[in-house]
């Protein structure tokens, strides 16, 4: 049966409009994910100062007081401070925190918000309440985005914190607070580890941290299936001023954790030397991959010759320019739902897109001469099986139109801003849309989405190899993945 506290939680979330939720980012931490996260920290005595910033009901601070009142931590005493800003909880929370009252235990709930009271704090801002330095933080921080001129963004850059949301804000400045030594557990979606987005963020942590153990939750949907939340989640451990050594890395399908798989890897493949961007992998076999272990996968795309780009066309910028339908003054504009079936579907009727946009000055320098394109869909939705999806953009779907539109959501292959050669553009899409490299792509992206940074980051055939795959795929009818998949494996690795 579950615990007080768990029964809490699930009436809560179940009582709680979707747009509060999205209001405060904050979802609630299961009970099993709580126990598991506080199980992370290593033995420890003395006095603990314990950091809950996104509290909610208490469900991180009742697992981390539950392992030490079981005897499994040597602490003196607890101190705690939980900081949660949404008032409504505070009676929530603390009717969990008052069930561990002892006269070795003090907590303090904060109502006032995470971000402004450690940014004053940290700054050296004479009217800001004292805060200790942290032994032990174990965080669900809220996940929002901060817009760049924001009250939050600009409180964050006086303490030397540039990040674009609220998770990695709280991760950052928990790591900040804490004392040297100091262990930081804190459940996080995956889209932190690559994108340059996240960059300051991630240099912000290897400065001043060393990651111990991270847990990848390999379903995208079940961490916080109470919530609905569509997200591919990671657990970390970091040790503050600490020597970065080797890293712990598991994984689970879901926070039942029966299917628990654990690992230990250098931190050379977690973060791989020679990465400008810092990028940080999550390998989950101790085997390395097909396309690490080919010796025919080390081409760059500037090797090839070939470049990746977002496409240009941005709707609701350009939205006067745009029309449901062609007519003798527009060119095709094209979309991913352009590319749900094989081969190039244009135009469509009823489509809630618009299938056109004028060509004229205000938009000519965003189209691209007609030809063939390789273009990635940039955003994977629900349980989708694949995250790569690739599609061949054929010139004959237009007709006469000189010059394309490509909208934002996808990328697209290119030389130089022109086509690419038909067998070149085949072989490219089949490649793209081999298992092992979706697999491959998966160790290293967190998000739901494929950026082209991280397609310019990828490692590829040599151009001939590409283009003895593109002949062959056109000589084919239907292609399923198992044909796409041995082709590939016979001819490139």
């Amino acid at each position: 049966m579950p615990s007080v506290i768990e029964q809490a939680r699930l009436r809560i979330s179940r009582n709680t409009e979707a747009k509060k939720k999205s209001q405060f980012g904050q979802f609630l931490t299961p009970e099993k994910t709580a126990s598991f996260m506080a199980g992370l920290f290593p033995v420890a005595d003395g006095c603990c100062r314990l950091l809950d910033a996104g509290a909610g009901i208490g469900s991180l601070s009742g697992a981390f007081l539950t392992r030490w009142r079981s005897g499994s931590f040597g602490f003196r005493r607890v101190e705690l401070d939980a900081f949660e800003v949404d008032s409504y909880l505070h009676p929530h929370l603390n009717e969990t925190l008052v069930r561990y009252s002892s006269s070795s235990f003090t907590p303090t709930i904060r109502g006032v918000d995470f971000i402004y009271a450690a940014t004053d704090w940290l700054s050296g801002n004479l009217f800001a309440e004292s805060l200790p330095q942290y032994t032990h933080a174990i965080l669900n921080p809220p996940y929002k985005k901060i817009n760049s001129n924001s009250a939050h963004r600009l409180a964050l850059r006086r303490v030397g914190i540039e990040t674009v949301n609220l998770y990695s804000a709280f991760v950052a400045l928990a790591v900040a607070l804490a004392a040297p030594g100091g262990q930081i557990v804190a459940i996080i979606p995956r889209s932190f580890c690559n994108g340059p987005y996240y960059r300051p963020f991630r240099d912000f942590i290897f400065e001043r941290a060393a990651i111990r153990q991270m847990h990848l939750f390999t379903s995208r949907s079940k961490a916080f299936k109470d919530d609905n939340v569509l997200q591919e989640n990671i657990i970390i451990r970091l040790e503050r001023d600490g020597r970065q050594g080797s890293v712990t890395v598991s994984t689970s399908t879901d926070d039942s954790f029966v299917d628990l798989a654990t690992h230990e890897y250098s931190f050379e493949c977690i973060a791989p030397p020679g990465n400008p961007e810092r990028f940080i992998h999550v390998p989950t076999s101790l085997e390395k991959n097909t396309i690490e272990r080919s010796t025919g996968m080390n081409y760059s795309l500037d090797d090839l010759g070939i470049n990746v780009s977002t496409g240009p066309v941005v709707d609701f910028r350009l939205k006067e320019h745009l029309r449901n339908m062609p007519d003798p003054c527009t060119v095709p504009l094209l979309y991913p739902a352009h590319f749900a079936s094989p081969g190039t579907t244009w135009p469509i009727e009823g489509m809630k897109k618009p299938n056109a946009i004028r060509r004229n000055p205000d938009t000519e320098k965003w189209l691209y001469p007609n030809g063939f394109y390789c273009v990635v869909r940039r955003f994977s939705s629900k349980e989708e099986r694949r995250r790569i999806v690739a599609s061949v953009v054929d010139p004959g779907a237009f007709a006469n139109a000189p010059v394309l539109g490509f909208e934002n959501h996808l990328n697209l292959f290119h030389e130089s801003g022109h086509g690419l050669p038909q067998e070149l553009a085949h072989g490219l899409a089949l490649f793209l849309n081999t298992t092992v490299v979706d697999e491959s792509f998966r160790c290293f992206n967190g998000h739901t989405q494929v950026n082209a940074t991280d397609l310019k980051r990828m490692k590829y055939p040599s151009r001939n190899t590409l283009t003895e795959l593109g002949k062959w795929m056109m000589q084919q009818g239907t292609l399923t993945q198992t044909m796409i998949d041995d082709k590939f494996i016979t001819l490139a690795l």
